[in-house]
């Protein structure tokens, strides 16, 4: 027993050497990024755009199931984008609320006759199309219940213009967000074929009129963690892995495509969630099987809000959910790993997903029980542990710190300097509590995923309005 508990210490210490030289050159990577695209925003010849018609046309799909609440805002929102030709079109999923009778009510919509679905890509059949000639950009999609995928996919049927968009129906974009997006595609539109945005999490701030018109931190514990570890992902993460083009996910709330690509792969996977990460491993598997020169680029100063979880139940579900739709995702795919066929994709990234997120949890709850057999059979002394859990805490709070000065060199939305000082603590507690469940919770999606629960989870929304009210009357 001694003799294999000393062995997988030695491995444990491989693995935690090897995901934090990993994670750090993604870091450096995300600084080296964050320069060039600085740099590239003063001297870009598509600095102002905003209402320019050389901007490529866009169809902003809006899948909406149960978004009675938030619906309204983030229509209203979408439709005053500072942006020259899109469209916004609203696809409802089945919803057992009154999503639909709140849209046609506030922009007075009909039915719309002349308008036929070609079907391009498979998606339950469309029970109705409204539309006001008053508002029209916006239509609305009427169907039964599919799934996001299936929404999404049917959205890309009607769309009439050969940029998507895909956007959460809780979530608010900035009014430059679409033209910042636009920018990074036409600076190579040859080769681009998707687009991340930056996802930033709304518990807290003001909202008025669906426009955050003071940004503020969350005042609850839970969405104030998130808020932490998006600006972690999106900033730390994705801008690095852009950078060396092995992105393996666009955010499902923000990312614009080509739809011509999305339309070669078949669409959004449906019935099983983490089709965010299904279509962007899709979309590298045909580019590099045909050849095809490509880019699949992040923004990170197109901005969408989003509200974040505030409960553990609902957090819980969220993180599950994501679980399982990773796990899936790698199985699926799996042939890809380790093949020189997929270039960097194929040797990097899937192999860091696998091993490194996939499995993470794993090495975790092993590495606990190891260290109750070293503690057990006296195989350690309390000052190595120490000094062991001091580095492994500052290896991560160096990393959550770096993203921190990514957000202030780069965009400072947060400019009180109390914001600033309650990120850096709030980092440090994120790690008596908060990661430990993140490893529970995605163990629990694994185990979900066993017993093929294919289910969307627990999710309720809340009115920006109250959101709002009742940080006026904090």
């Amino acid at each position: 027993m001694r003799d294999l508990l000393y062995s997988y210490g030695m491995v444990a210490t491989y693995y935690v050497a090897a995901v934090s030289l990993i994670y750090f050159s993604i870091l450096f990577f995300s600084y080296r990024g964050m320069y060039g695209m600085l740099k590239g925003e003063v001297y870009s010849r598509f600095r102002s755009l905003s209402g320019s018609s050389y901007v490529p046309p866009v169809s902003l799909l809006v899948p909406a199931y149960n978004e009675e609440l938030t619906i309204i805002d983030n229509v209203k929102s979408l439709l005053t984008l500072n942006y020259h030709t899109y469209e916004v079109i609203v696809v409802n999923d089945g919803s057992n609320d009154r999503t639909v009778e709140l849209l046609i009510e506030a922009f007075q919509l009909t039915p719309h006759e002349n308008e036929t679905m070609t079907y391009a890509i498979d998606c339950t059949e469309v029970k109705g199309i409204y539309h006001n000639p008053a508002y029209p950009r916006l239509y609305v999609i009427d169907k039964d219940n599919g799934g996001k995928a299936d929404s999404l996919n049917a959205g890309i049927n009607f769309s009439h213009y050969p940029l998507i968009c895909s956007i959460d129906a809780d979530s608010l974009l900035e009014k430059d967000a679409l033209i910042r997006m636009a920018r990074v595609y036409m600076e190579d539109p040859g080769r681009i074929v998707a687009v991340g945005g930056n996802v930033r999490i709304a518990n807290g701030c003001t909202i008025e009129d669906g426009v955050v018109k003071d940004v503020r931190l969350p005042r609850k514990l839970w969405p104030m963690f998130q808020t932490l570890e998006y600006l972690k992902a999106f900033l730390g993460g994705r801008i690095g892995w852009s950078h060396i083009n092995g992105l393996i996910i666009v955010s499902g709330a923000f990312g614009m495509f080509r739809k011509d690509y999305v339309v070669k792969v078949g669409g959004y996977r449906d019935g099983y969630p983490g089709e965010d990460m299904n279509i962007i491993i899709k979309l590298h598997r045909y580019m590099l099987d045909n050849k095809l020169p490509y880019k699949i680029a992040y923004s990170p100063d197109a901005v969408c809000w989003t509200q974040a979880p505030d409960s553990y139940r609902i957090l819980s579900s969220q993180r599950k959910r994501w679980g399982r739709g990773n796990l899936k995702n790698m199985l699926e795919n799996r042939d890809m790993i380790f093949r020189p066929k997929y270039k960097l994709f194929g040797l990097l990234t899937m192999p860091y997903n696998v091993i490194f997120e996939t499995l993470n949890p794993y090495v975790k709850i092993t590495g606990l029980f190891a260290l109750i057999g070293y503690v057990a059979m006296d195989m350690t002394q309390w000052r190595v542990l120490l000094i062991y859990g001091l580095i492994n805490f500052l290896t991560g709070y160096l990393l959550a710190v770096g993203s921190l000065v990514l957000e202030e060199i780069g965009y400072r939305r947060y400019p009180r300097m109390r914001d600033l000082f309650k990120m850096i603590g709030f980092s440090a507690l994120m790690f008596l509590g908060y990661y430990q469940l993140g490893v529970l919770w995605r163990l629990q999606g694994h185990v979900e995923y066993l017993r093929k629960n294919n289910t969307w989870g627990v999710m309720t929304r809340q009115s920006w309005n109250e959101d709002s009210a009742a940080k006026t009357s904090a």
